[in-house]
């Protein structure tokens, strides 16, 4: 029977610590939460590989670099009300439900969104609730939110997510290499056009805008409803 525990000791201190994540939280929350148990039964035995990992077509479980990159940077608070965008199986959830007050989990696939209530309640996560709903509608009735993370990378925020984001809120996205769409210039990412490389962003809500920072390279497929949609041109 493979050691899975041994498997998350060396994927924390092979993929995440020597990748600049520091914050004793985040080490502690990916060392206590079994990653096998949130991919499909067919995917266990890759579950600590460091890549993303297919759930779905067109849906991964972030490489755990980027996941660990991307909470690192939010430096939640045991008192956040964290929205998590893209939830998949539910292990998003389970590592943030270990770092906040509580978890309201987004997925848009009604059968995973159904499987990550059953694993998060089998793994006795109890302050994390999952919501089936399109993750351009998110879960404004539990708003506002002091942190949102988004699995999997975007070409477009919509305004109903940035409308959740608590004032002083905190929100880290993977977006694909779109300038336009990041605010850059014409040769901000470095990345060819296509490539479906991208770069990670934290922004601040200030004033009721948010304000975005360079933060990492990544990349993720473009999750469902987030693409950024091409005008017209003659």
């Amino acid at each position: 029977m493979p050691d899975f525990a041994q498997r998350r000791t060396t994927m924390v201190d092979t993929q995440v610590r020597t990748n600049d994540v520091t914050r004793y939280p985040v080490i502690a929350a990916m060392l206590h939460v079994p990653r096998e148990c949130f991919v499909p039964e067919a995917r266990r035995e890759v579950a600590y590989k460091g890549e993303n990992l297919d759930l779905a077509p067109g849906r991964v479980l972030l490489e755990p670099r980027t996941f660990a990159k991307m909470i690192d940077a939010l430096d939640l608070r045991t008192t956040d009300l964290v929205l998590d965008l893209g939830c998949g199986l539910g292990y998003s959830a389970a590592v943030l439900a270990r770092m906040a007050q509580a978890v309201v989990a987004v997925e848009p696939d009604p059968t995973m969104a159904a499987e990550a209530e059953r694993r998060l309640a089998a793994q006795g996560v109890d302050n994390a609730a999952v919501v089936h709903a399109d993750l351009t509608v998110g879960a404004p009735a539990q708003g506002p939110y002091d942190a949102i993370v988004i699995n999997g990378a975007i070409g477009v925020l919509p305004d109903a997510i940035a409308d959740q984001l608590a004032e002083g809120g905190r929100i880290a996205a993977l977006w694909r290499d779109d300038p336009h769409a990041l605010g850059l210039g014409a040769s901000g990412l470095g990345c060819p056009n296509g490539s479906g490389m991208g770069v990670a962003r934290l922004g601040y809500k200030i004033d009721g805008r948010i304000n975005w920072r360079y933060a990492f390279n990544a990349h993720a497929p473009v999750l469902p409803g987030l693409a950024k949609t091409e005008g017209f041109v003659l």
